[in-house]
């Protein structure tokens, strides 16, 4: 049994605008996260919850109350959930006697669970403990991922992932100085824990053109221990991940760029005759009137040369 498909049409210019903002972008801005809770939550995670809620605002929606909903068993309620408030990730808090202080971190592709990992929250100290000033709301941070583990294990290897599109703002190609102003921490030790520092970058005198970095702890500071996980099919994975053809670099004939960056071309031109080109035009290069007189004084010589030889052995009459 087949389902139609409702095709919604625009009738105003407000709501045609909000159709084509859904529709799939060449170039995607912030993805927008969704933090809430499941039917039970402790305190240290709701703490967590509201401290990674306010470093990734303001693309990041935040549902107030408690839910009654099992991810692994079932993620049609936080699927939709998504698709109402267009969050393509989204971070869930629950506590339980078999899985105490929880938390699961996930993405979605197409309105539908593209993948998920489920992590213990097995220590945390907050923004509020840490008495260093804090920074500015909508700051892109600066993702460090320290230890080979991260590309041993298929499980951090997607965990790798969904961190950099969590916390992944506006694409830029270029990056001042100035602006690196926060850094993000994550080192997977080999006992199998994760722990997030959370760092303010200061820039100190150091008495020549490069300044003396300093790193100032701003938290929060976690400690994670990996869990469950749910990891995406390949085909779906490679369906997400492929690039539309107008992003696509091709390669050009004839076209080479060097070390430095400087473009070089290569033209290729026909045999060119030194007296058949125009350069007439320019003022300095007309011919004088004499030059004129001997050119037709040429002409005249060579037509009737060339009458002379073609009237040659002709007999009249």
């Amino acid at each position: 049994m087949s389902v139609i498909q409702r095709v919604v049409k625009p009738t105003t210019r407000k709501g045609k605008k909000v159709l084509m903002r859904k529709e799939p972008q060449l170039i995607e801005g912030p993805k927008k996260a969704l933090f809430f809770q499941g039917r039970k939550t402790s305190e240290k995670v709701r703490s967590l919850l509201k401290d990674l809620y306010d470093i990734k605002k303001p693309e990041a929606a935040r549902l107030s109350r408690k839910n009654d909903i099992t991810i692994f068993e079932n993620a049609t309620p936080v699927e939709d959930f998504c698709k109402k408030l267009e969050t393509p990730l989204f971070m869930m808090g629950s506590h339980s006697k078999k899985r105490p202080d929880n938390l699961v971190v996930g993405r979605m592709f197409n309105y539908s669970l593209l993948d998920m990992v489920e992590l213990y929250v097995e220590s945390y100290e907050g923004l509020k403990e840490f008495a260093a000033s804090k920074i500015t709301i909508g700051t892109k941070p600066c993702l460090i991922f320290n230890g080979p583990q991260w590309e041993q294990s298929e499980e951090l290897k997607q965990l790798k992932s969904i961190f950099i599109d969590f916390f992944h703002r506006e694409y830029v190609e270029n990056v001042r100085l100035q602006g690196i102003e926060h850094t993000l921490s994550f080192n997977a030790t080999p006992d199998g824990k994760i722990l997030l520092r959370s760092y303010k970058v200061l820039l100190k005198k150091s008495g020549c053109r490069t300044p003396r970095i300093e790193l100032e702890e701003i938290g929060p500071r976690v400690d994670f221990v990996l869990r469950r996980s749910k990891l995406p099919e390949e085909d779906l994975m490679k369906e997400a991940c492929r690039k539309p053809k107008e992003l696509k670099v091709t390669k050009k004939k004839n076209i080479s760029t060097d070390e430095l960056g400087t473009t070089h071309g290569r033209v290729h031109l026909g045999k060119q005759d030194i007296n058949k080109l125009q350069t007439r035009k320019m003022k300095g290069l007309k011919k004088t009137a004499a030059e004129r007189k001997a050119e037709k004084a040429k002409m005249k010589t060579a037509i009737v040369v060339n009458g002379d030889i073609n009237g040659i052995g002709k007999k009249k009459g």
